[in-house]
C-alpha cells in the first residue's frame, strides 16, 4: 500500500508557477516586498533556477527561470501577462507601500471598492501583475450585483 500523500503537505490543489527573467532576483524581491519565505530552490547546471518554492502568507508559489528552449518564457519576454495574482492581506495600503519601496509599480491605487475591499493593483519588476485587497466591510451579493451593473452595464 502506498502511503505517499498525493498532495504534499503544505501545498494546495492550485499553486501558481511563475516564470521569471532572473528567478533568484525575483525571490529576493518577493521576500522584501511581500514578506515571502524561501522554502527551496533547485539550481540548474547553467546557473538558472530549475525550480524554487516560496511562501507568501499561507500560500505557496513556485518559480522558475526562463528556459525559452523549453517554452518557458516570462512576462518580460512576452511584453506582459494576462494573469493577475490576488493577495488578501491585513492592510492593503501598507502592503502596497512596501511593495512600491521594493520596486513594484502601482497600476491602480488602493481605494475602497463596491465589493467591500480596499483594493489596488501593481506590477512587479518581473512583469507579474498582482491585486492586493483587505476586506473592510461585508456586502451582500445583491448589493455587489447592483453596483456592478451600474459600473459595467
Amino acid at each position: 500500500m502506498n502511503t505517499v500523500k498525493p498532495i504534499p503537505a503544505g501545498m494546495s490543489t492550485v499553486t501558481p508557477h511563475l516564470v521569471c527573467h532572473s528567478a533568484a532576483d525575483a525571490i529576493l524581491f518577493y521576500i522584501k516586498a511581500f514578506g515571502a519565505v524561501e522554502l527551496s530552490r533547485i539550481p540548474g547546471q547553467d546557473g538558472r533556477l530549475m525550480h524554487a518554492l516560496i511562501r507568501i502568507g499561507n500560500s505557496q508559489l513556485m518559480l522558475v527561470d526562463e528556459f525559452s528552449e523549453r517554452g518557458l518564457v516570462s512576462p518580460t519576454t512576452m511584453k506582459g501577462s494576462p494573469v493577475t495574482l490576488h493577495l488578501y492581506v491585513e492592510d492593503a495600503d501598507a502592503f502596497v507601500a512596501e511593495a512600491v519601496k521594493a520596486g513594484a509599480r502601482i497600476t491602480q491605487p488602493v481605494a475602497e471598492v463596491f465589493w467591500g475591499d480596499r483594493y489596488g493593483r501593481l506590477i512587479d519588476p518581473y512583469g507579474h501583475q498582482w491585486s492586493v485587497a483587505t476586506r473592510v466591510r461585508e456586502v451582500s451579493a445583491e448589493e455587489i450585483e447592483a453596483s456592478a451593473a451600474r459600473i459595467w452595464p
